[in-house]
Order: C-alpha cells, then sequence, then structure tokens
C-alpha cells in the first residue's frame, strides 16, 4: 500500500490525521507504534528522528511527512477528493489560524494536565495545571463568541481547523467540561464527535480508553 501511517489510536494528534484519511476514504496501511518499545518506534523514529507520531509514509513518492496539519496539508495536494484547507485564500489562512489556535490553546494545556497526572504526587505542579485550566476555560469562551451560527469552526464547511478542534475538544472536556454555560460550543462539539470520520477513530479508540491518565475517562457519545 503506498501510504503508511505511524501511529496509536489514542493520540489527539493522531486523531487529526486519522480524520483527514477517513473524511476522504484515503487506503492507508495504519502501523500502531508503543513509543516506550524500542523494537516498536525504531521504524517510525528511522523517518522521523523527533520521535513523535504521527508521522506518513509515502511510498509512492518517497516522503515522509511529521506533524499532523502537514499531513494534512500533503493529503490535500496529492490524496484528497475534498479538500479540508480550502482553495480560497482567505478562508485558507482561517483554516490555519484556528487549526493553531486549538493546537496551541486547548490541546497542548491538556497535555499539560496528562503529564501532571503521569507524575508523582510529590512533583506535581498544581500551579501549572491551575494555568492550563484557565487558558482552556479562556479558550472556550472565545469559541463561543466565534462560533455565531456556522456549522463549524470557519463558517458551513468542515476543514483543517475542524480536525484540530475534534480531538482537542474531546480531551480537554474530560478535566474542562463544555456546559450549558457555552451553548454554541456544546452544540458544536457535539456535532464534531458525531461526525462520521471522528466517531471512527474513536471506535477504534474505545479498547484504549482505560490508559487515558485522566480521573475522568473518555466515553463513546451517546
Amino acid at each position: 500500500m503506498t501510504l503508511k501511517l505511524y501511529y496509536h489510536p489514542l493520540s489527539s494528534y493522531c486523531h487529526k490525521a486519522l480524520i483527514a484519511l477517513y473524511e476522504n476514504d484515503i487506503p492507508f496501511e495504519p502501523i500502531v507504534v508503543n513509543l516506550a518499545d524500542e523494537q516498536s518506534s525504531a521504524e517510525m523514529k528511522a523517518l522521523w528522528p523527533v520521535g513523535k507520531f504521527p508521522v506518513l509514509k509515502d511510498e509512492k513518492r518517497g516522503h515522509a511527512i511529521a506533524e499532523s496539519s502537514v499531513i494534512i496539508d500533503y493529503l490535500d495536494a496529492h490524496y484528497a477528493r475534498k479538500r479540508l484547507i480550502p482553495m480560497d485564500p482567505d478562508a485558507a489562512w482561517q483554516a490555519r489560524m484556528w487549526d493553531r489556535f486549538f493546537d496551541l490553546y486547548v490541546m497542548e494545556k491538556q497535555g499539560k494536565l496528562v503529564e501532571d497526572n503521569l507524575r508523582p504526587a510529590e512533583a506535581r505542579d498544581s500551579h501549572g495545571v491551575a494555568k492550563a485550566k484557565d487558558v482552556i476555560e479562556k479558550s472556550y469562551a472565545i469559541l463561543e463568541n466565534k462560533l455565531g451560527d456556522n456549522t463549524w469552526a470557519i463558517g458551513d464547511e468542515y476543514s483543517l481547523a475542524d480536525c484540530a478542534a475534534s480531538p482537542a475538544l474531546f480531551y480537554a472536556g474530560l478535566a474542562v467540561p463544555i456546559t450549558d454555560a457555552t451553548p454554541k460550543l456544546k452544540a458544536y462539539y457535539e456535532r464534531l464527535v458525531r461526525r462520521p470520520s471522528y466517531l471512527r477513530a474513536l471506535k477504534e479508540a474505545e479498547p484504549f480508553f482505560h490508559w487515558v491518565p485522566m480521573d475522568v475517562k473518555p466515553r463513546l457519545p451517546a
């Protein structure tokens, strides 16, 4: 098979790449990587020495593509029937900007909470955790104001920004629930997790949900 995706089913950034592949029914070979196992991760690290997934290997073109947003860009250029980065230049920069917003101000802050839960009790960073939660809450407020009557992040078309939003909000909601205080965001979230492409990724991740190091474990949407 031309495309191989090195990933883990629980990884939020891997979810982004999976969404793009599933949105366009792009055939690929999934290769699950255990970063704690040198043998399991050796092939991926040979392609991308940084050692972080996801990594997409295109054997036909001889490329190894890292970073979820770049993978989506690459798929748009070479494999997608329906682009996730709009052709219109103004819509394109908006999709990229909100992709960065979800990664940096929601997903990355959720990662801080996960990292802290993996630390020994004496090494916990309560100040850092409080600060991360505060950023997530502020991000929710920004999104509530930004969404307006939009169906998706930047309008009526599903885009790169929504690929980023899906896992960011799914995992962030475990620690900072999305409530009726932000009704537009809550409705947007419900659309995201029921999108067939993301629901497929979540169903594949479900057997691993018990591994998520949070007090509240993830669940499939009801």
